[in-house]
C-alpha cells in the first residue's frame, strides 16, 4: 500500500562521517537512513526497545538497495525523507531519499521485517502499522525538528 505522506529528518554531516577527501563515506548513508527510520517510528509513538521488551519483537533490515547520485560533504545539512512504499505480513517497504536542499544525493529502498526474539518472522502488529499509517497519512508531512 502506498501512502502520500512523508517523514523528514534533518542531520548535519560531521567530520566523523567523511573519508579522507571530506566526502561522506558510502556506508554512512545507511546510518543516516537508519536514524531517520528510528525517528519516524518514535514520532509515530513506537519505541523499538519497548517493542522488544513488551511485545518480544524487533524490526530488522532484510534488504537494502542504495543508489548514489551525488556526494555529500563535510558540514552539509541533509534531509532524509522516508515514505511507506508497501506493507504486507511481516514486512514494511520504505523508500528513502537523502537530499541537500533540492538535490537528491542518494535513494534507498529498504525492506524491514518484524521478527520474534528467536529471529523468526512474525506479522507486523496492527497497532504498529496503524501508527505508521497515521503518521504518514495522505495529508500528513511530519518534520522531525532536531539534527543530531
Amino acid at each position: 500500500m502506498s501512502l502520500a505522506g512523508a517523514h523528514r529528518f534533518p542531520l548535519r554531516v560531521y567530520y566523523e562521517d567523511t573519508d579522507a577527501g571530506g566526502i561522506v563515506y558510502y556506508a554512512n548513508y545507511l546510518n543516516f537512513a537508519e536514524r531517520a527510520r528510528t525517528e519516524m517510528l518514535r514520532d509515530a509513538g513506537i519505541e523499538q526497545e519497548r517493542l522488544r521488551r513488551d511485545a518480544g519483537i524487533g524490526l530488522v533490515v532484510r534488504r537494502a538497495a542504495i543508489e548514489f547520485l551525488r556526494p555529500a560533504r563535510l558540514d552539509d545539512v541533509l534531509t532524509v525523507t522516508t515514505r511507506l512504499a508497501g506493507r504486507i505480513g511481516a514486512t514494511l517497504d520504505l523508500a528513502q531519499e537523502i537530499a541537500r536542499g533540492d538535490a537528491v544525493l542518494a535513494r534507498l529502498d529498504v525492506r524491514v521485517a518484524c521478527v520474534r526474539a528467536d529471529g523468526r518472522p512474525t506479522r507486523l502488529p496492527q497497532a504498529l502499522t496503524d501508527a505508521i499509517a497515521t503518521l504518514l497519512g495522505d495529508d500528513s508531512t511530519m518534520v522531525h525538528t532536531h539534527a543530531r
